[in-house]
């Protein structure tokens, strides 16, 4: 029997494409490897914008430069089929670091920056730590029971349609153990270079919730600000972390209020 080929990140198009839109590149959260959660999140992004969500596949284990050269490689790929367009970075928690790492290698390429909610701060906090420390020995078991106790950190239920509400919890549990463990391990070992980023001129808007259980997203947001020299900063009073998944959250109106949807 051959053996089994492992998969690799790779872009979907969520809306309608058109080449005519600025490219629009969306690094989701850390459990998201299905696609229906993205497909709510980016809802309403293709009104002025050209869609391209990065998927990790389940068994995916590769490294943040690994994951960061994949980023640069489909986005250049994307520019060949249409150049001289304007292209947006933005990621959403475990995706804000993932953004941040592809900034650090080649800010050049993006016009414009959003990150919401990054989980950037993970490292930063003691009992996130001893966690994901502690996560491999967790039984099989008790990993499916923790992903389903760990959607009142995750969002602001009320907050959330049904429908959200499932593709949240499939999306949780969605990864195997061994995956999951991974990801947490590449949270607890992330670092940025803030300086080389501190030279990133473009535009950057920061998006933090200010009822986050999980992270301190709304104080993230300000963390980064001391690093952006050209940032805004939208907070989210009553939003939990998953925010773009709540009924009142939508990333293009927000990106309409702060007049970020003009290059």
């Amino acid at each position: 029997m051959a053996p089994k080929t492992q998969s690799h990140p790779y872009f979907i198009t969520t809306q309608s494409s058109n080449p005519n839109y600025p490219l629009f590149v969306f690094l989701p959260g850390m459990d998201e490897t299905g696609k229906e959660l993205i497909y709510i999140q980016t809802a309403g992004l293709e009104a002025a914008f050209d869609v391209r969500c990065f998927v990790i596949p389940p068994d995916d284990l590769t490294s943040w430069d690994e994951m960061t050269e994949k980023v640069i490689s489909l986005t250049k790929i994307e520019l060949e089929k249409t150049p001289r367009r304007h292209v947006y970075l933005c990621g959403e928690s475990f995706g804000g670091c993932l953004a941040l790492k592809v900034l650090e290698k080649f800010p050049q390429l993006f016009t414009k920056i959003i990150l919401i909610n990054s989980a950037s701060s993970f490292h930063r906090v003691p009992w996130l730590n001893l966690g994901s420390l502690l996560f491999p020995y967790t039984p099989q078991i008790f990993y499916k029971i923790s992903s389903f106790l760990s959607l009142p950190f995750l969002a602001n239920l009320s907050r959330i349609p049904p429908t959200a509400s499932l593709a949240l919890s499939k999306s949780t549990s969605s990864a195997p153990q061994e995956t999951a463990n991974q990801r947490l391990s590449l949270m607890r070992d992330f670092d940025i270079d803030e300086n080389k980023l501190s030279q990133i001129t473009q535009p950057v808007l920061l998006i933090g919730s200010r009822n986050g259980r999980l992270l301190p997203s709304e104080a993230e947001a300000q963390y980064l600000s001391n690093i952006f020299p050209n940032h805004q900063i939208i907070t989210l009073p009553h939003s939990g972390h998953a925010c773009l998944v709540e009924r009142d959250v939508n990333l293009y109106q927000l990106l309409l209020s702060a007049n970020f949807t003009v290059a």
